[in-house]
């Protein structure tokens, strides 16, 4: 088959099977306490034959924006998903980020579905669905949740019976199992039949909960190594990269270290002058609560750079930049980004107003988030040996999350 050019990026026919694993939430720090204590096996093994780096996530590091750059190879300011939700100023409406309507370029998945190929993919939350499988004209292109699995149909999914398949229950949305699921649907797919790309995107529900060696933390990722095993066993090359990482938000005494960023503003300049407006809210923010390290300010008949001024002198604050600013040293689109983009450092948070983040559902569980600079740092792990020049990219300062495809598809021997 011929090369497909998608994105400006070319790439080959895979050889074997490609699959590739986003460990949502998983910062280096995981596996560096893994390997410390001697119970990640299967990924030294893989590592061993492969390849082990440190790249950065696209920003804001949330799930959809790097999920949708780890598909379409890019960053947001190319595929136009610049947060899980956004204000779009045509309408005035806070609306989420999950429609396809709102991704401006080609999916690697669906270009590859569109020449014929067996591709699939499969993520924990329900929520991911419908950009993973943006583009799917070809019926065989297998994309559903496990957060839905009992629902899955030939029509809408390309597959069924996947509860059956898999062989137990359709895992809760708040569990580490709910990743295990995917990676084990992931498995028997691969054993039933061939395909030629896979995706599997996990959930962070452990990462939000438990800090790397921690016993909750370590029992995951031994389960997390046992199907790396699984899978390495199988004719394919493995990638597996993060969407981001993932930091401690809490004071000393385990309370959440936030900054109110619309309390602080309407404190400074009155109700009504800007709004502030988090885009890793959706609809699974039990864990966090809505908090995470990056926030946007719109600005109505206020200086923009008074603002700017004021909120960096904010304890916690890394960055308050305008729009052109932000665009640029992030990547983002610009006609999508607010007049501020505002980044805490790495032990803070930001929410809106305090009386809007309900953080009961953290029980005693510190605050663990991320969207910032801090959580940029992910794994970036191939299987097999690279080429010449894909191990010297690797010494390269600017390798991306979202080059995964591209090291697993072409760098390979």
């Amino acid at each position: 088959m011929e090369p497909l050019t998608i994105n400006n990026r070319r790439y080959r026919w895979p050889a074997r099977p490609v699959v590739v694993i986003c460990a949502d939430g998983c910062d280096p720090e995981y596996l560096e306490c893994g390997f410390r204590d001697g119970i990640l096996p299967n990924f030294s093994k893989l590592i061993s034959n492969g390849m082990l780096a440190t790249a950065h996530s696209a920003m804001p590091s949330f799930t959809n924006p790097n999920n949708v750059s780890i598909i379409t190879g890019v960053p947001p300011s190319c595929h136009g998903i610049s947060g899980n939700y956004f204000l779009d100023t045509e309408t005035g409406t806070e609306v989420m980020m999950d429609d396809p309507r709102w991704l401006r370029s080609e999916t690697i998945l669906a270009a590859f579905a569109a020449r014929g190929a067996r591709v699939g993919a499969i993520s924990a939350k329900n929520k991911l669905c419908k950009l993973l499988s943006a583009g799917r004209c070809n019926p065989a292109f297998v994309c559903f949740s496990a957060e839905c699995a009992e629902a899955c149909t030939v029509a809408d999914h390309g597959v069924e019976g996947i509860i059956e398949m898999v062989g137990r229950p359709q895992p809760e949305v708040y569990s580490g199992d709910l990743s295990l699921f995917v990676l084990d649907a992931g498995i028997r797919l691969l054993k039933r039949q061939r395909f030629d790309l896979l995706y599997l995107s996990l959930s962070d529900y452990i990462q939000h909960k438990h800090p790397p060696a921690s016993p909750e933390a370590n029992q995951f990722f031994v389960q997390f190594d046992a199907r790396v095993g699984m899978l390495s066993s199988l004719d394919i090359t493995l990638g597996i990269v993060a969407d981001h990482g993932m930091s401690d938000k809490s004071q000393h005494d385990g309370s959440p270290q936030v900054i109110y960023l619309q309390d602080e503003l309407q404190n400074q300049f009155g109700v009504d002058h800007t709004k502030v407006i988090l885009p890793i809210t959706d609809p699974y923010v039990v864990h966090h609560g809505a908090l995470g390290g990056f926030a946007r300010v719109y600005c109505d008949n206020l200086p923009i750079d008074q603002v700017a001024t004021f909120i960096r002198q904010l304890p916690g604050i890394e960055l308050a930049l305008d729009r052109a600013a932000a665009s640029q040293r992030f990547s983002l689109p610009s006609d999508r980004e607010a007049d501020l983009v505002v980044v805490s450092k790495k032990h803070y948070a930001i929410g809106t107003q305090r009386m809007h983040h309900d953080l009961q559902a953290l029980g005693n569980h510190r605050l663990r988030s991320h969207g910032g600079i801090s959580e940029q740092p992910v794994p970036f792990l191939v299987s097999h040996p690279l080429t010449r020049s894909y191990a010297d990219r690797i010494q390269q300062p600017l390798l991306n999350n979202y080059d995964i495809f591209d090291f697993a598809i072409n760098g390979v021997l």
